[in-house]
């Protein structure tokens, strides 16, 4: 059964609730939905997240594409940029084509740990064009290659073919996986569930008075609440009662905290994390900011725990199918460059109660270097893999063997 940390457990145990920073007792119930209104209509908005997910499904899919794909094409799926002002527009969907959101201007773009670093955070947005790009230049002429040390092309895992570069590693899956970590995780926890920006400007002061966001119906603490919702259950079919199809509705965050919770290690986190955003909306409603920064506090340690698990989890997958007298070298590459995504997105977990991810870019580009070193995924050792994954885990509250299960 999934525990939270001691602090976070004491919360949840007393839920209902603490008081509010001006010592009104009132207490809030856990919402059973996601569902809050103002003179009678919804004050719940994340149409830009949305929108962002479904560019992404868009884009992964695309990657492999080799008929009709180009690289100026990818790119602008990226960028949502339409060629010559709008003669080829990227996207099959009309809206998304009309939509003035795009992927890359949200990667690595939280104000708690990019405002001050735009350095980096070029440096990672340019990383996901450069994948792009060298798929479309290394992979799309291979394809029909058979893959060896050096030498991209397709490789076989069991019934499916996979495409790998010369150090065995998808390129679709390095963009999917990180996505989940520079775009979904980083805004989500360093950015709309922030003090910093829930609590920007008189954000505050406009929440506690009701003073609406211009032309709309929400505070812009709601929506910078919301917005963060959305990362994860913005494409659900039920938004507002997201959990019965969790893991149907999405390939990025909602995928991954359904195959988690249905996980007898981590059972519940699903449950914990819709709660904690209801009641933290709530709060947010009642003024309770107390109860709203400790709600925040729990998603950031249930999405963080997520990315660790799933780092681990393909790090032993791919561990086993190499571990064997006749390496699977097509499942293990596929694993490994799943695993080599989730732990790209660790720099932007974060650790409850701090300002510090779980593990620095530093520590990543160290983790990724092991995985590159010499002919890549080919060479790469068990041992290694065993050792990464001891690494990772011993971060977080979960042990390797709950991890890989």
């Amino acid at each position: 059964m999934f525990r939270l940390k001691s602090f976070l457990t004491l919360f949840l145990v007393s839920s209902i609730l603490i008081s509010c920073d001006n010592n009104d007792d009132t207490k809030i119930e856990v919402p059973s939905s996601y569902e809050f209104t103002r003179n009678g209509e919804s004050t719940v908005s994340f149409s830009g997240q949305t929108t962002r997910i479904q560019m992404g499904h868009e884009l992964l899919p695309a990657m492999l594409d080799f008929e009709n794909s180009t690289e100026q094409l990818l790119l602008r799926m990226y960028r949502n940029q339409s060629e010559n002002g709008g003669d080829v527009d990227p996207f099959e969907s009309a809206e998304l084509n009309t939509a003035t959101k795009n992927i890359k201007g949200k990667v690595a773009a939280s104000t708690d740990f990019f405002s001050n670093n735009t350095a980096v955070s070029a440096e990672i947005k340019n990383q996901f064009e450069t994948w792009i790009s060298l798929q479309v230049e290394e992979v799309f002429p291979n394809r029909n290659t058979l893959a060896a040390p050096g030498q991209p092309g397709q490789i076989a895992d069991g019934s499916s073919t996979r495409y790998v570069n010369g150090k065995g590693l998808e390129y679709n899956q390095l963009v999917g996986k990180s996505l989940i970590g520079a775009l979904m995780t980083d805004q989500m926890l360093n950015n709309y569930v922030s003090v910093s920006v829930l609590d920007a400007g008189t954000n505050r002061e406009d929440n506690n008075d009701g003073n609406l966001a211009e032309g709309k119906n929400y505070t812009n603490m709601e929506h910078k609440w919301d917005e963060a919702y959305g990362y994860l259950f913005g494409t659900s079919a039920d938004p507002a009662n997201p959990l019965a199809t969790l893991g149907e509705d999405d390939s990025f965050l909602n995928k991954y905290l359904a195959r988690l919770d249905n996980d007898d290690d981590f059972s519940g986190i699903a449950q914990e994390t819709f709660d904690a955003f209801a009641l933290g909306r709530a709060a947010i409603v009642e003024g309770q900011y107390d109860v709203r920064d400790e709600q925040a506090d729990i998603i950031r340690e249930n999405i963080s725990i997520l990315i660790g698990v799933r780092a681990v989890y393909y790090l032993q997958s791919g561990m086993n199918a190499l571990d064997q007298e006749t390496p699977d070298y097509g499942a293990a590459f596929h694993d490994l460059s799943e695993a080599y995504g989730f732990i790209y997105s660790l720099q932007f977990t974060r650790v409850p109660g701090s300002d510090s991810p779980y593990f620095t870019k530093t520590d990543v580009d160290a983790f990724l270097a092991q995985l590159e070193e010499g002919n890549g995924l080919w060479d790469v050792t068990p041992e290694t893999l065993d050792n990464m994954s001891a690494e990772i885990a011993g971060q977080f509250s979960f042990t390797v063997e709950e991890a890989a299960n």
